[in-house]
């Protein structure tokens, strides 16, 4: 039996059926780690004892009838910025270096409640502030499908490990693609809920009022599953929405019939890589194939949506950031004798390049006479660009489009043009703004091999009209990964 080809909700089904156990799916996942994990870096911390020792826990319950769910005995990796009791977790930066915290994040204790076994903490884009995974602490992370280019950020970590076999499915976070964008370049499913469908209590936050928990894994199967459980009102999170609506893996039909799609011309421009608008189209005239309906449509204020963003989250992220100063936990600089000079100190060594930059911009854009010209400005966008999509989805089920305006590009490149490397975030940025849910599915290969993503963006609260979209698609696409022939 060859568990690297199964998906989380097949190996859940072999190991209820005994064709497999939960410690055999375990010592799989922390094999391939042991095999790729030097070249490829998706993890910051590998917890192998834990993993083994829970595989047993798991599955004494699932033999007892304890544990019966979809993802029962399941190894999973989490995002190294959700804490885990006992387990460092870093955010992939120097002054989260030796915090371990003394609680779990709800949507990670909710898989553990289902039976998935938490293998360890993967990389990341410091702080979640990249669209590489080239800013983290603990190196770079490498794309499996050619380790000479970056997995995606910042949720690269989890990506990559999903599409190297090194977990089956992921945990990931999302505030202005960073799930869905290293979906498309690595080849995976990836989504992100309507903002407070997922608790963000637990998640060290960077941009709280964009941030949003979501699966990275192999299917659209996995990813309506994994969203069932991980989904659910919390009261230790403001935010957290209360819904009855979270049985998504009732929306995994094939049939698309009558639905209608929107394509936003202003997706398809000057920017667009030919090969990933081709893959993308390609992907429109399959659904319409199935009895779709497809129709362009002009989505206005797209070209105001990536200062907006880099605004609020620079700003949210700047007041989100002032509590890492090295006093209550964390790095601390040596030899400062004075208050001042110590917070200095442990912020400049502890801090990487990006995240200085993003909180100097934020600070900038609160301060005294800069506030209303530019934050109060770019809340105001934010409302309209909401309203846009509020006039679209009057007309439209589903708006489809592109994750990113290329595929992965080499390692490197990004980070000597941070403009281009934010420009990079055109197509998610605006769903994070409105609070939207989002998924992106694997739709082709370019001529360097690299996968291409297509994007489905729907409206608030109707994630089960993207997963059957999605899971319709996927269907008639057929087998796409790594392994899978047509590489």
């Amino acid at each position: 039996m060859d568990l690297a080809q199964m998906t989380a909700v097949e190996l859940s089904a072999a190991i209820r059926e005994k064709k497999v156990t939960v410690r055999e799916a375990v010592e799989a996942s922390l094999d391939a780690i042991a095999k790729r994990e030097e070249s490829l870096n998706c993890y910051v911390t590998v917890d192998r004892e834990g993993a083994l020792q829970r595989a047993d826990e798991v599955q004494k319950k699932i033999d007892d009838g304890t544990l019966t769910g979809p993802l029962a005995g399941v190894p999973v990796a989490v995002k190294d910025n959700m804490c885990t009791k006992g387990m460092l977790t870093t955010c992939s930066s120097k002054i989260l270096g030796n915090f371990v915290p003394t609680f779990t994040a709800d949507a990670v204790i909710r898989l553990e409640e289902a039976g998935a076994v938490i293998l360890g903490k993967t990389n990341m884009d410091e702080f979640a502030m990249g669209s590489t995974t080239e800013t983290s602490a603990y190196g770079v992370t490498r794309n499996p499908w050619n380790e000479g280019h970056v997995p995606g950020g910042s949720s690269g970590g989890s990506a990559a490990a999903v599409a190297a076999g090194e977990c089956f499915f992921a945990l990931g976070s999302d505030t202005g693609g960073s799930i869905r964008q290293p979906a498309s370049f690595c080849g995976v499913v990836g989504m992100k809920p309507t903002y407070g469908t997922v608790s963000r209590y637990g998640l060290i936050a960077y941009g709280s009022s964009l941030d949003q928990i979501g699966p990275l894994c192999k299917d659209v199967t996995d990813c309506a599953a994994i969203l069932e459980i991980i989904a659910g009102h919390d009261p230790k999170d403001s935010t957290s929405m209360k819904r009855d609506d979270t049985d998504f893996t009732s929306a995994l039909q094939e049939d698309v019939a009558g639905m209608k799609i929107g394509i936003p011309r202003d997706y398809f421009g000057e920017g667009l890589d030919p090969e990933v608008k081709a893959s993308v189209l390609a992907a429109a005239e399959l659904l319409k194939a199935k009895g779709a309906v497809v129709e362009e449509f002009d989505l206005s204020l797209v070209d105001y949506a990536i200062p907006a963003y880099y605004t609020i989250a620079a700003a949210e992220a700047s007041s989100n950031l002032e509590r890492f100063d090295g006093i209550k936990y964390g790095y601390r600089a040596e030899d400062c004798e004075e208050l001042h000079k110590m917070y200095k100190k442990t912020r400049s060594q502890g801090f990487g390049a990006e995240v200085k930059r993003r909180i100097m911009l934020g600070s900038f854009v609160l301060s005294s006479g800069y506030y209303d010209a530019y934050y109060l400005k770019a809340l105001r966008v934010k409302a309209l660009i909401k309203k846009a999509f509020d006039d679209a989805f009057s007309r439209y089920d589903v708006i489809l489009g592109p994750a990113a305006p290329t595929t992965a590009p080499e390692l490197g490149k990004s980070l000597q043009d941070p403009i281009q490397m934010y420009l990079g975030d055109i197509y998610t940025i605006s769903v994070n703004l409105a609070g939207l849910p989002g998924i992106t599915v694997p739709c082709g290969v370019d001529s360097k091999g690299l996968p291409i993503g297509v994007q489905l963006i729907g409206d608030c609260f109707r994630e089960k009209k993207l997963l059957r979209m999605a899971y319709t698609y996927e269907k008639a696409r057929g087998p796409f990964g790594l392994d899978k022939e047509g590489r």
